[in-house]
């Protein structure tokens, strides 16, 4: 399907599409001049959560993080919703009050939106942002000598498997919400003031899988510290109790021809690295002669940060 769309659609034929179906980015750009472009993005996904309210701060907070992964500033958006008509309307009200709750703290207007009949719940947002074209973060960015940082742990993707089969702790289920809620705007502010030119959000690809599409894109190779990757306190528990989304063998099956493992590496743990996650957090490369100050500044901030590994010359991921 989207082969013709691209066909039609070439970036080249475009000048002022920066990012468009030729790249795998996170987000469309469109040039307005020389100091502004608008980043276009939108996502919607069924519950993860059994909890309204957090249900729709979540995809919130989602939708809003392709725009931050492309360094921009998120200031519109408009509700998408697919809900069965006899969903109690209260239900449907605190979705779209934990959406716009969640927009507000981002310093988002919430517009409009629309609204059509499903079996199953879905819900997310379509965002308008400002990026300038001089400082836009992409997949391919990433450059030889960068230093690989991550700003949230994963493991979402078991964790709300088990939530799904009623297996999961109540203190683990409220780990994994805090996080999936946390916005990613300080984060990619973080990483615009000291020269971040390649980034990505950790969505349903996983961190291999979205990281292995910026080695193609950037032309370099990542090597990771899997000790170094953090992780919800849940995760490994889950992971061998075997809660593995769907998502995480389709990633491994997609993905894993890019990625070598050292041997002693085992099953479980290379699953858990293709482990879908839901508002993940951003995966960026940090010039050397920026560090230091990158990580002051984010000590000082109090913002989480874990150094994951590093970019050199090459192609594809090791993980150690």
């Amino acid at each position: 399907m989207l082969r013709p769309i691209r066909d039609t659609f070439r970036t080249q034929d475009y000048p002022d599409l920066l990012v468009g179906l030729d790249s795998p980015d996170d987000a469309a750009v469109w040039r307005l001049d020389e100091q502004r472009a608008l980043v276009l993005t939108t996502d919607f996904f069924t519950p993860i959560v059994d909890t309204p309210y957090e249900y729709g701060a979540i995809s919130a907070a989602n939708s809003l993080s392709d725009i931050y992964a492309m360094g921009g500033k998120p200031f519109l958006a408009l509700n998408v919703a697919a809900l069965p008509p006899q969903l109690d309307t209260a239900i449907s009200a605190e979705i779209v009050r934990g959406a716009a709750e969640k927009a507000r703290e981002a310093g988002v207007v919430i517009a409009g939106g629309h609204t059509v009949q499903d079996k199953e719940p879905k819900f997310g947002l379509v965002v308008i942002g400002f990026v300038d074209p001089a400082k836009m973060f992409t997949k391919g960015g990433l450059r030889v000598g960068d230093q690989l940082y991550l700003t949230k742990p994963l493991g979402f993707g078991v964790t709300a498997t088990a939530l799904k089969q009623e297996a999961a702790a109540p203190e683990h289920i409220q780990e994994m919400i805090d996080w999936m809620m946390k916005l990613n705007k300080s984060a990619s502010e973080l990483a615009a003031q000291h020269g971040v030119k390649g980034a990505t959000d950790i969505t349903g690809f996983s961190l291999l899988g979205h990281l292995s599409e910026m080695t193609q894109a950037s032309g370099v190779q990542a090597i990771l510290t899997f000790s170094a990757i953090p992780f919800l306190s849940s995760a490994r528990r889950y992971a061998e109790l075997g809660f593995f989304p769907g998502g995480a063998a389709n990633n491994q099956m997609h993905f894993a021809s890019h990625v070598t493992f050292e041997p002693e590496i085992d099953e479980i743990t290379r699953l858990m690295l293709f482990d879908p996650q839901t508002s993940g957090g951003l995966c960026f490369g940090v010039h050397p002669d920026h560090e230091a100050a990158f990580v002051q500044q984010a000590r000082d901030e109090a913002l989480p940060i874990w150094k994951i590994g590093y970019i050199k010359s090459g192609k594809g991921i090791v993980v150690k």
